[in-house]
């Protein structure tokens, strides 16, 4: 009876362990943190890719290149790199202007006396909504978009037949058009007037005080033209062509935004973490997270995932075609098995809310299911012992011979004899 019993258990646990182990051939039911790297790489038509279609790039010195050339600047977005042109009078902004004549007697000259000079001072006034200011004797004068010299030319030409020789004089009194705005994180916001001279974005921040803190969370905002770019307060002191010249109407804006970046997958640990820095490589990042965990991770799949600017993809080789709307989202693949690979690692440019996420080696799943495997057949050899060990005693008990098993037979496949 007692063989017999063995006998069926071990068929019962042959049986379990075949069933499990045709339901388990892809170890789908495998505790994982995310995706193998085959299933990164699949066909792009896979169930699993056609949730969100992305782009797989792997990481290779021309994917650098193009990236380092996309890096957030000013100097990129905005092509003017010269001063301001000579200043021009705009709408609204208060004119002086004196005339001289040769000698006394002349147009401006009182009969009452004569005043050293000879000359008389306008009073100030502002450029109307025409554009032109008046000058006695001359009329109206146009002065929005001139400069102080075509100014004096054109009220000249219009006195020289009744003056005495005139010469005259324009000067800028208040400037209310032409400014530039400076916004945000500074200690002295405010609107101020472009210097003929010419104004870096740096000398702008200066005369609003500086920045109110000096963190590396803090980016600078330039609008122009109805065009917004945004770049790290250090890219103006570490890149010097970024510190552009302002133009009138400009708008600087200086705001804090903490760039972080989040690690998931076979990593030393997991979480969210700060850049704190205003520049960061995949390398630092990398190693930010504790690097790659040994035991579990595969160094030749290592993934970061970014959406990309249309344009940036397509120079990266994605066939953008098959995307719609305008930001493709990209999966880039680093090998570390490659000795090289960190070398790129070290010129791969992190962006703001970047996703790392390691790949498990395929060793590792392997053991998940042999360690799944061992629990099954320990589970279905539990019975068996506890059941012969039980009759082995009641065998005993009634004083017949006994023997106890206290290590159940190996479960084995033996060829068949021919």
């Amino acid at each position: 009876m007692g063989a017999v019993l063995i006998s069926s258990s071990q068929k019962t646990a042959r049986l379990v362990v075949v069933a499990l182990m045709a339901s388990c051939s892809a170890c789908t039911m495998m505790p994982v943190s995310g995706p193998q790297s085959i299933d990164v790489a699949a066909d792009p038509q896979s169930v699993q890719a056609r949730a969100l279609p992305y782009a797989l790039v792997p990481v290779t010195p021309a994917v650098v290149d193009v990236l380092e050339r996309h890096i957030p600047r000013l100097s990129g977005a905005f092509m003017t790199r010269t001063p301001p042109k000579a200043f021009r009078f705009g709408k609204g902004d208060i004119v002086s202007v004196t005339i001289f004549e040769a000698a006394a007697g002349g147009l401006f000259t009182s009969n009452a006396g004569v005043r050293a000079g000879n000359f008389i001072t306008v009073p100030n006034q502002a450029v109307d909504e025409k554009g032109n200011i008046t000058v006695p004797y001359g009329g109206e004068i146009r002065a929005a978009g001139r400069t102080p010299s075509e100014i004096q030319a054109d009220i000249t030409e219009r006195l020289k037949a009744r003056a005495l020789e005139p010469q005259v004089v324009v000067a800028l009194a208040e400037q209310r058009t032409g400014l530039y705005s400076v916004l945000g994180d500074v200690r002295a916001a405010g609107r101020f007037p472009a210097q003929p001279s010419g104004e870096r974005v740096l000398d702008g921040i200066a005369r609003a005080g500086g920045p109110g803190s000096q963190g590396y969370d803090l980016w600078v905002a330039l609008e122009r033209n109805g065009r917004r770019v945004s770049a790290p307060f250090g890219a103006l002191m570490d890149e010097p062509a970024n510190n552009i010249y302002l133009q009138p109407n400009d708008v600087v804006f200086l705001y804090s935004q903490p760039q972080t970046f989040l690690a998931f997958g076979a990593a030393g640990g997991q979480g969210q973490f700060k850049f704190e820095a205003w520049r960061v490589s995949l390398a630092e990042a990398l190693a930010k997270q504790g690097g790659l965990n040994d035991s579990l991770a595969d160094p030749a799949a290592v993934f970061l995932y970014r959406g990309e600017p249309r344009e940036v993809a397509r120079q990266l080789g994605a066939e953008v075609e098959k995307f719609d709307g305008p930001v493709i989202p990209v999966i880039y693949q680093l090998n570390l098995r490659d000795p090289s690979g960190y070398f790129l690692a070290q010129r791969f440019p992190m962006r703001n809310k970047d996703v790392i996420y390691s790949s498990n080696a395929q060793a590792v799943e392997a053991s998940k299911f042999l360690s799944f495997v061992r629990t099954v057949l320990a589970t279905v050899n539990d019975p068996v012992i506890y059941a012969t060990n039980g009759y082995a005693l009641n065998a005993a008990a009634r004083g017949g011979a006994t023997t106890i098993i206290t290590t159940p037979t190996p479960i084995a496949t033996t060829a068949a004899t021919p």
